[in-house]
């Protein structure tokens, strides 16, 4: 099944977990659509046990429900209980009483809803986890998509339920690599710049048809006002939000190139404070992100943030889909589409800097670099600005991408030189010695024949689509290590 590209590992660790025989509590979370109910309700087929999920109702709803689904478990077909649990405490002791003496798995899916229904909750989970349920053999599984509530409620050292989890899965969008055999007719080109559109989530990569060419895809699939995906933002945030609206117009600023709180602020018409607590609650549900240079050493107090969305559909969403309702509405896609294929170069560049940034991660983690760094993102004053640095003790990689139609020359290595030249000098105050500068180009139309070259003689390396698509085990420049 599609949605199981790259879980596997997730799969082995709750088969792993299912085997140990003792009371487990596992925590699963993860944005809206990324496959956490789909991966839960594979794992439990054919186990016995209960596969509960909450929703937007209030307590006493919610408990019956929960109530008809435990009596389920003992006496399959035979419809509603015809009661309640007079109590939350009493319900999750019946989990005990059912795991006693064999192996059973509880999902409590959405649990976020079920907590704001009774903010009590979590509490008394915990009481009767500690004095019952620790003892038996029940699997618990809490599974939720406010990222940020279920790190508070379960995670963090204040949390009633902390210190009770025996283990958590944080459930991602799936890398690039684990997309590609999803669009087999699609060269590495085409497959980086679907990724630039849909992301990595499976719920949208389903939509796609690789028979078809990636514009084809994005005027039926996306642009049609009868798609799956034309309204799905607007459905993802009314599911998680109460009043959207707000929301709906920093997301879209954001979308159109609004990055300082002090720009979002004068697009929106918002005071700062607000703008402020609203993208705080974008970044708790993990649609924005707050980004410094890499070199900050305090990134939370830094004044250089900029924001970003992090999810490539929300951002291809609103600059190309919800400032054209009116048009579309009306049944023309086609200069919408005509919109998208003039500027969906100039769009997927910074997904590859992503990109280009993910990789130089991987490969830093299989110790392919010159040296170990300690932090990987982009560097950036007022004045310049370096897509890649890798920060380590005595060295610094830089790097840049570029997403355009021609190869790369040596004029953009030498741009990228002066540009370090100006970052080592910034870098040795706080050092006792300037750190020694590597360098590294990514390309999606390759380079030309001088540059590689200068590359061959200088240790410079160079890395195209192919190389980002490549397995792990690939290394588009083996002599990395005479980098200068």
């Amino acid at each position: 099944m599609l949605v199981f590209v790259d879980r596997e590992s997730e799969l082995a660790f709750l088969e792993t977990t299912w085997r140990s025989e003792r009371a487990e509590f596992i925590v699963v979370y993860g944005r809206r659509r990324v496959g956490k109910t789909a991966l839960l309700r594979a794992f439990c087929e054919n186990r016995p046990g209960v596969f509960w999920v909450a929703s937007l109702s209030s307590e006493a709803l919610l408990r019956r429900s929960f109530t008809d689904a435990v009596w389920q478990t003992d006496h399959p077909g035979a419809g509603t209980a015809g009661y309640s649990y007079e109590s939350w405490e009493r319900a999750f002791l019946a989990l005990g009483e059912l795991a006693v003496d064999r192996r059973m798995v509880v999902v409590i899916d959405e649990f976020p809803y079920l907590a704001n229904a009774d903010p009590s909750i979590p509490s008394i989970l915990q009481k009767v986890w500690d004095e019952h349920l620790q003892h038996t053999r029940l699997m618990l599984i809490l599974c939720g998509s406010h990222i940020g509530m279920m790190e508070r409620e379960l995670l963090e050292y204040r949390a009633p339920l902390y210190g009770r989890r025996t283990g958590q899965i944080h459930l991602r969008p799936l890398p690039l690599r684990a997309t590609t055999a999803l669009f087999p007719n699609y060269d590495a080109v085409q497959q980086i710049e679907t990724y630039a559109v849909l992301g990595g989530i499976p719920a949208y990569l389903t939509q796609w048809d690789h028979r078809q060419p990636l514009l084809v895809n994005i005027e039926q699939r996306i642009l049609n006002p009868a798609s799956y995906l034309y309204l799905e933002p607007q459905f993802l945030l009314r599911e998680e939000l109460h009043e959207p609206r707000n929301y709906f117009a920093l997301l879209q600023a954001i979308a159109q190139g609004k990055a300082r709180l002090n720009e979002i602020s004068l697009a929106t018409g918002m005071q700062s404070g607000p703008a402020s607590r609203y993208l705080a609650i974008l970044q708790d549900l993990h649609l924005v992100e707050r980004r410094v240079p890499v070199t900050e050493r305090q990134p939370d107090k830094s004044r250089r943030g900029i924001y970003r969305l992090r999810d490539p559909f929300l951002a291809f969403w609103f600059r190309f889909v919800a400032p054209h309702f009116s048009t579309l509405e009306g049944g023309h896609t086609a200069p919408i589409a005509r919109l998208v294929a003039d500027e969906l170069s100039q769009f997927t560049g910074p997904v590859f800097e992503d990109l280009c940034r993910e990789w130089m991660t991987e490969q830093a983690a299989l110790q392919r670099l010159p040296f170990v760094p300690q932090r990987i993102g982009a560097w950036w004053t007022n004045e310049e600005e370096i897509d890649l640095v890798a920060v380590g003790e005595e060295a610094i990689l830089v790097g840049e991408c570029k997403w355009t139609g021609r190869p790369v020359g040596t004029n953009l290595l030498d741009d990228l030189k002066r540009k370090a030249h100006v970052l080592a000098i910034a870098e040795k105050s706080t050092r006792m010695v300037a750190p020694k500068l590597h360098y590294a180009l990514f390309a999606r139309s390759g380079f030309t024949p001088g540059l590689e070259a200068t590359a061959r003689d200088e240790g410079i390396l160079l890395v195209d689509p192919n190389d980002l698509l490549a397995e792990p085990d690939h290394f588009p420049h083996p002599d990395h290590s005479t980098a200068k």
